[in-house]
């Protein structure tokens, strides 16, 4: 071996020896568990919280400084370490969830908990979460009831349908329904309708968890009614029919009508499933969109079952709503896997609240996603002016669109007035600070940038925020400095 080859071998090894020194020296730092349990604002920690609360917090950041140690980080002072245990403390006795102002420019933001919920409905889910309730005692014969007579006569009134039931999210309902109808059979369904649903969820994944099998026909943009028949055989369960909610296929396309799947279906006696995604109750064309499939025509026709959400355009709290033939909901409830998707009791007051607003005929009045949908332009320009005005000249009022959002009318939107922060104000650029300091305050405002500008939409935010927004606008520009 040559004598330059020896010396980088001398040499890496007594870089290692050096490092490995080091990392000792840093590991003797680290302060034992019981020194920081005697430091006086450990103690004043333990005043507060169990002893055993704090001493795993302490044990869990000295371990976290050990595995930084080994990556040749230096050790953290005391005074560091006992600070993270106080921020670990704090983390976990204020929950993060929390409300915010959702001024984004999308009404069903998912991100942002999707449709907030009528005075009336919050008031119901309140009531029950206080105490007991009777949501499986029935009161006239003392005797153990069913949870599905709070909501079903409600739903069947609304969508014209023979039974209903409700689950804790419309991708429980299609999984629920493909296990019990067609577990180790087939299910036909069109291949442009095998859709990713969001976060990486997608229907091929559903159906493949409920041991149905999956038969894809037709092609991503054209699929006919004998691409169905073709692949109809002993074994086939049900036609399955699921709308795509949150994309749009334009040019040349041809698609099965929910009629032409009826009539195959009947040909074959096979029952036709219908997923509608969203799910909605009212002519969306009304306010200027395109119009989204409605429960009532989807049960009118005769689809076997009719599935939706509750926390989209139905404007409820997070619910899978399956609404169609008795005797095929009768299987649905009488299935294993019902109960383990059923819904809470408190969300069921809530859908309850919220569907009597469609019986009374005031949604557009009483649900905040129908108000924002239906709010006047004029109204909108209105408050936008008065919002800019807190901003102490920084902004000014645009035109701009918002969109529904949640999975709900793709490629539609609604025009609006936008509150927008210029590029340049005091001298620096201030949309991006501004959006943070806005995410800071309480509650949290939250808007979107868009080519260095921040957006503000007043349609997604009730009037009777408006007090709050403004007054959030101006501690935010004044802590700007």
């Amino acid at each position: 071996m040559s004598g330059g080859k020896i010396s980088i071998i001398l040499k890496l090894v007594l870089g290692i020896v050096e490092y490995l020194s080091t990392m000792e020296t840093e590991f003797r730092r680290l302060p034992s568990v019981d020194r920081l349990m005697s430091d006086e604002r450990i103690n004043q920690l333990r005043e507060v919280y169990p002893h055993s609360l704090v001493v795993d917090l302490v044990r869990q950041c000295l371990e976290q400084d050990r595995l930084s140690i080994t990556l040749g980080n230096p050790c953290p002072s005391v005074d560091e370490i006992i600070e993270s245990v106080c921020s670990r403390v704090e983390v976990l006795v204020h929950p993060s969830l929390r409300p915010v102002i959702n001024a984004s420019g999308v009404i069903l933001h998912t991100n942002l908990g999707r449709a907030p919920l009528s005075k009336e409905a919050a008031a119901a889910m309140d009531m029950v979460a206080r105490g007991y309730c009777n949501l499986e005692f029935d009161l006239d014969s003392g005797a153990r009831g069913s949870r599905h007579v709070h909501i079903e006569q409600l739903l069947c009134q609304l969508a014209g349908a023979e039974a209903a039931l409700v689950v804790n999210n419309n991708a429980s309902a299609v999984l629920l329904a493909l296990t019990a109808l067609a577990k180790r059979r087939e299910v036909i369904v069109s291949r442009g309708q095998a859709v990713e649903i969001g976060g990486g969820f997608r229907i091929p994944d559903v159906m493949r968890q409920s041991g149905a099998k999956l038969v894809e026909v037709g092609t991503t943009n054209c699929t006919y009614v004998y691409d169905y028949e073709q692949a109809i055989n002993e074994r086939t369960a049900a036609l399955l029919r699921v709308h795509a909610s949150n994309f749009r296929v334009e040019g040349f396309t041809h698609q099965v009508t929910i009629e032409e799947m009826l009539m195959l279906g009947s040909k074959y006696g096979l029952p036709v499933l219908d997923d509608l995604g969203s799910g909605c109750f009212l002519d969306t064309t009304m306010f200027g969109l395109d119009l989204e499939p409605m429960v009532q025509k989807s049960v009118t026709l005769g689809v076997g079952l009719t599935s939706f959400s509750g926390d989209k355009l139905v404007g409820g709290p997070q619910a899978g709503i399956i609404v169609g033939k008795k005797f095929l909901v009768d299987k649905l409830k009488r299935h294993a896997l019902a109960r383990a998707v059923r819904i809470d009791k408190i969300r069921l007051a809530g859908l309850a609240a919220t569907l009597v607003h469609y019986l009374r005929g005031e949604v557009i009045e009483k649900v905040p996603v129908w108000r924002m949908i239906a709010m006047p332009l004029g109204e909108i320009e209105r408050r936008a002016e008065t919002w800019a005005q807190a901003l102490e000249g920084l902004a000014s009022v645009i035109e701009g669109e918002t969109m529904v959002g949640g999975g709900s009318l793709p490629g539609n939107a609604l025009p609006t007035r936008l509150v927008a922060i210029k590029e340049k104000g005091k001298g620096r650029n201030v949309a991006h600070l501004l959006a943070k300091r806005l995410r800071f305050q309480v509650p949290p405002v939250i808007g979107r940038i868009s080519g260095n500008v921040l957006l503000l939409d007043p349609r997604c935010v009730l009037p009777e925020d408006d007090n709050i927004v403004i007054q959030t606008l101006r501690n935010a520009v004044a802590s700007l400095g």
